[in-house]
């Protein structure tokens, strides 16, 4: 009887262990720990459970009260007042305060001595005040429709130096330690001001190749695959919970607009002409993707233009005819650079290359670590072709204005004064059907000048255990394990 009891004394144990802890895989390093500097989405997608701001994201797309518990904003927008939570604690265990929040914010804003960690802060941020221990004022220079979204940005502690390797936070799980090219660790934060995680251990595995992400999700190394391939959930669908949705984001095979053939509108349309997005959707989403015609997913329903899909209908003599146009009748030889840890990007590559072989153009596929696609093609923009998915936004604003002239990271090097003064109309104008009308022209100006090949929103699959519950989806690029529990 006493071997019985303690067979089942180890059992319960051993369930409590599994039950606390969970394994996701993710398939690339963060680029910076330091919240104020990340900008891969894939590292947004671990930090979204470490990091809050004044405000935070919502699954439904809005911001709702974190750091702060409440806020006004003026009525003529431009003042914006946070009244703080009180007693809310670090992961260090120090209470957060009105310095930390000054702090935050000033380092996003910048100063004399040191340079703005956010574009947005600098360029729209007129004065950040605390006229008590519970306030925060921030007043902006100019009218910005969408700045409330900015406050998602992370307050850190003053104290703390080297967040990059210390990375401290007020989020439901706190960072324990980052292995490169192995995994990230996160531990349920005991204290957290808002509802417990349920689950205590959090394992972020990198794993870029995506068989052995199956293995190790069929071996029960992993429990929770995001972003998995459909045709591999259709296989697993009896076993496991498959979760799909749609996920705002818009993937794309942009030309570097400044780098000959692709300078010529004419080239940039002939390549449009050629692809076939239905073929692709098809064979590398089996199907579970939304057919896109500018930077912008139908989830954004307000601001959405309709019809822009199928603006390039799969034409091959007038691409031809474009490509002789532009002075190219034998077609060129070029190059899609496409980060090798994104299997989805792979395939949509080599679709493309078949497809543009039928017009005389001939594509070598570079596949690239994600250290180097960041470095060399978004950083330098040193590339002729790229294929990536751009994560969604909060604001149309901050879907768009990537691909404003002087928007530091216009990898695509697009160029339009037009759409350049369409966006910046749009953010400073208060009538919301007048906004909506200038974010559409501004996609229709992207799809006529061709500034990329816009694909697809692919469907988000996920795959877990069967007794993993709780799974949220959001219209961004995160995984929110806080909400996530293993059914008993």
């Amino acid at each position: 009887m006493k071997k019985v009891f303690l067979f089942i004394s180890v059992l319960s144990i051993m369930i409590f262990s599994f039950s606390s802890n969970i394994v996701i895989r993710v398939p690339q390093d963060p680029d910076f720990l330091d919240p104020h500097k990340a900008a891969a989405s894939g590292t947004y997608e671990m930090m979204f459970n470490v990091f809050e701001g004044l405000l935070k994201p919502s699954p439904d797309g809005k911001v709702i009260p974190a750091v702060a518990e409440s806020y006004t904003v003026s009525d003529d927008g431009l003042e914006y007042t946070f009244k703080l939570r009180k007693n809310i604690k670090f992961h260090n265990g120090e209470i957060v305060t009105v310095e930390d929040v000054l702090y935050s914010l000033n380092r996003l804003k910048g100063n004399d001595k040191d340079s703005a960690l956010s574009s947005d802060f600098q360029k729209y941020v007129e004065s950040i005040d605390s006229p008590d221990s519970q306030t925060i004022k921030v007043r902006l220079n100019t009218r910005n429709s969408d700045f409330l979204v900015k406050f998602v940005a992370a307050i850190v502690p003053k104290k703390v130096n080297l967040l990059n390797d210390n990375p401290i936070g007020t989020g439901p799980y706190s960072f324990v330690e980052y292995v490169p090219g192995q995994k990230l660790v996160l531990k349920k934060f005991a204290y957290y001001w808002g509802e417990k995680a349920h689950i205590d251990n959090v394992v972020f595995k990198i794993i870029p190749d995506e068989q052995t992400s199956l293995l190790s999700f069929l071996s029960g190394d992993i429990r929770m695959y995001p972003r998995i391939n459909d045709i591999q959930a259709e296989m697993l669908k009896d076993r496991y919970n498959v979760i799909k949705g749609e996920q705002n984001m818009v993937q794309l095979m942009t030309m570097n607009n400044k780098v000959k053939p692709f300078d010529d509108k004419r080239v940039r349309q002939a390549i449009n002409y050629a692809i076939d997005k239905d073929e692709i959707i098809q064979l590398v989403a089996n199907g579970n993707g939304t057919k896109l015609g500018s930077n912008m997913s139908p989830i954004m329903k307000e601001y959405y233009e309709e019809g822009l899909e199928d603006y390039y209908k799969t034409d091959l003599n007038k691409a031809k005819q474009l490509l002789k146009d532009a002075g190219y009748s034998d077609g060129f030889t070029t190059t899609i650079t496409v980060p090798s840890n994104y299997k989805f990007h792979v395939d949509t590559a080599q679709v493309i290359a078949e497809q543009l072989k039928k017009i005389g153009v001939n594509v070598e596929i570079k596949q690239v670590e994600w250290g180097v696609w960041l470095d060399e093609v978004y950083s330098k923009r040193n590339y002729d072709m790229t294929i990536i998915g751009l994560t969604g936004k909060l604001s149309p604003y901050d879907i768009l204005r990537r691909y404003l002239s002087d928007y530091p990271k216009n990898f695509y090097n697009y160029e339009n004064l037009e759409y350049d003064e369409i966006i910046n109309k749009a953010i400073s104008e208060t009538n919301e059907d007048i906004r909506a009308a200038l974010y559409k022209q501004a996609q229709i100006i992207l799809t006529e000048d061709a500034a990329a090949v816009y694909i697809m929103d692919p469907q988000l699959t996920v795959v877990t255990y069967k007794e993993i519950k709780g799974y949220t989806m959001y219209p961004l690029y995160v995984q929110d394990i806080s909400k996530l529990y293993y059914e008993k």
